[in-house]
């Protein structure tokens, strides 16, 4: 298990506080230092990452906003941002780094089609040449919001370093029923898990097993198939409604807690 420890606090020590409390021992490195990870300075790097060895944590994926800009924005200042991840990710030792498939108006997948598709396989290429495997993250509103597009971009960049981030309360929120329409598809493909669900129509997220992410049969395959990567918490738990006057710590407990019970269900050993 892994998670992207800046939903619990902006401090480094809470968020490590909180991840071993949990007896998790490596964190989505994504904001940290009052910033985003691909904003740290070498110097800031340097003592983020003495601070994580000191108390024995691993850095799972850097939790990049890469593919988070406009189809229509310029790329090349872009790839200098991709060049600083696959660099902080050999830093940090981390195996992979998360990224998004660019901004798409409303009904305009098609006509830029070919534009995500090249830009897509750019990085791929800057993940080869880096030794870092790239995960793409299905979202709402990107070029890889649905299972038939996401498969599209892994296919066209016909690499082994750019695979794809399953996140099947992102797939709810678009439509998509992960294991009926999209596990199918993209099963091959898939490196590194997100975990949070959501709520079809709505599209409130939820703990693990409260929405409709299907996720008892997810874990079931992965399992099955002999999966042996992350599954890395996510929890965007709203601080209203069931959660209201709950602290950022305090959802993510509820979030890991509730992972930790789907999974003792299918007699998996999360630790």
């Amino acid at each position: 298990m892994t998670g992207f420890a800046d939903e619990i606090s902006s401090d480094l020590e809470e968020q490590l506080d909180v991840l071993e409390s949990e007896s998790i021992r490596y964190l989505e490195l994504r904001g940290v230092l009052g910033k985003n990870v691909l904003d740290l300075t070498d110097e800031e790097a340097e003592r983020v990452k003495k601070r994580l060895q000191q108390r024995r944590f691993g850095v799972s994926s850097i939790g990049s906003p890469l593919g988070k800009i406009g189809i229509g924005e310029a790329f090349e200042p872009h790839v200098q941002r991709a060049r600083r991840a696959v660099e902080l990710a050999r830093f940090f030792e981390a195996p992979f780094v998360r990224i998004f498939s660019f901004y798409i108006p409303k009904g305009e997948h098609e006509q830029h089609r070919e534009e995500a598709l090249r830009r897509m396989k750019r990085l791929a290429e800057l993940a080869e040449s880096a030794g870092v495997v790239m995960v793409h993250e299905n979202e709402s509103h990107i070029y890889g919001d649905t299972a038939e597009r996401c498969l599209e971009l892994l296919e066209s960049a016909a690499s082994d370093r750019l695979r794809a981030a399953f996140d099947p309360a992102n797939f709810v929120q678009c439509g998509v029923r992960p294991m009926d329409d999209a596990y199918p598809l993209l099963s091959g493909y898939i490196a590194y898990v997100h975990v949070k669900d959501a709520v079809m129509g709505s599209g409130q997220v939820t703990p693990v097993g409260e929405g409709d992410g299907q996720w008892s049969e997810l874990l079931a395959r992965l399992c099955g198939q002999g999966y042996a990567g992350f599954l890395s918490l996510e929890p965007h738990l709203p601080a209203r409604g069931e959660w209201e006057g709950k602290s950022g710590a305090e959802r993510f407990v509820i979030a890991s807690r509730a992972l930790k019970k789907e999974l003792e269900a299918h007699g998996i050993d999360w630790s």
